[in-house]
């Protein structure tokens, strides 16, 4: 048996059964921008509906990315809520803004949350700063 620590899951990952992949075809698992695994980074994944198809982004940083660097015009944008790890629109969720909690894409954490109490009790835990998308 090797001797080497294990590794510490971090807080962004979830295990591939349990992440919702959204985007169809052979890379489906991986960031639309970049091509990080989606579930690796799964509670700041984004998705949007671009040119009739939905793509998925491991982060708000590549979401926007693709829409303003890459002129993608972008509808029904959503993101994984951190509590229950669904999709809900960004207009219903409450972010969390530079916590101590690690990011993805960006050295600023970004976590969303469909409840906004719940957002308040993160960054009461974490740090970091409550508003919207």
């Amino acid at each position: 048996m090797p001797k080497h620590k294990l590794m510490r899951q971090m807080f962004q990952s979830v295990s591939p059964q349990r992440a919702v992949i959204l985007q169809k075809g052979a890379q489906k698992t991986a960031c639309s921008v970049c091509g990080m695994n989606l579930p690796m980074f799964y509670k700041t994944n984004h998705a949007a509906e671009v040119d009739g198809k939905v793509k998925q982004y491991c982060s708000i940083h590549c979401l926007v990315t693709d829409r303003e660097i890459n002129h993608r015009n972008m509808k029904n944008i959503r993101v994984v809520d951190v509590e229950t790890l669904r999709f809900i629109p960004v207009e219903k969720a409450t972010y969390v803004v530079g916590s101590d909690v690690r990011g993805t894409m960006s050295r600023v954490s970004k976590y969303a949350f469909a409840d906004k109490a719940a957002a308040e009790a993160f960054a009461k835990e974490h740090g970091g700063k409550v508003t919207d998308f």
